[in-house]
C-alpha cells in the first residue's frame, strides 16, 4: 500500500526563493473530494496523473498514483465539479529534505503553501526560517477543499 505522510506550512516571507528552483506549472481537480477519500487528477507540464488517497490520519494518509496522458487528464478536468486548482510548484532544498513550495493562482490566489515528505511520522525535521504556523491538522488548506471552497473566499 502506498502511503504519504507530510507535514503542510504557510509561508511566512519570500526568503525561499533564494533557494528554490524555477517551478512547475500545475492545475488538478477533484472527481471525489471526501474525508474519506480523494480522487484527483493533475496535470504538471508536460506529464499527469490520477491519484487516490485514503483519509487523514494526522499527517500520514494511504496514496495511489498512477500516470495517466495528459490529453486524457485534460479531459478529466472537465468532468470535475469544483473549481480547478492553479499552481506553480516550486522545490526546495533545506537540511536533509526537499520542501515543495506551491505558490496558487486563481481562486486561490495570495496564498503560498510549503510542504515536506517524510519516511516516518516521527522524523525530525529542520524548519527553514521562512516557514510560517503549520497547518498538516487545518483541512482547510489541502488542495481538495482549496476547491471546493477557495481561498480567496474564506
Amino acid at each position: 500500500m502506498g502511503v504519504e505522510i507530510e507535514r503542510k506550512f504557510l509561508v511566512a516571507d519570500g526568503r525561499w526563493r533564494d533557494a528554490a528552483d524555477q517551478g512547475t506549472v500545475m492545475k488538478q481537480g477533484y472527481l471525489a473530494a471526501e474525508p474519506e477519500r480523494t480522487v484527483r487528477v493533475r496535470v504538471a507540464g508536460d506529464r499527469a496523473w490520477l491519484t487516490i488517497k485514503g483519509p487523514a490520519d494526522g499527517a500520514m494518509r494511504a496514496e495511489y498514483e498512477y500516470p495517466v496522458p495528459v490529453v486524457d487528464a485534460e479531459a478529466i478536468l472537465e468532468l470535475c465539479a469544483t473549481t480547478v486548482v492553479h499552481k506553480t510548484r516550486h522545490r526546495v532544498p533545506h537540511g536533509e529534505h526537499v520542501w515543495e513550495v506551491d505558490v496558487f493562482a486563481g481562486e486561490n490566489d495570495r496564498l503560498v503553501l510549503a510542504e515536506v515528505e517524510l519516511t516516518r511520522v516521527d522524523e525530525v525535521v529542520d524548519l527553514p526560517d521562512w516557514l510560517g504556523a503549520e497547518v498538516t491538522d487545518d483541512h482547510r488548506y489541502s488542495n481538495s477543499q482549496l476547491s471546493r471552497r477557495p481561498y480567496n473566499r474564506w
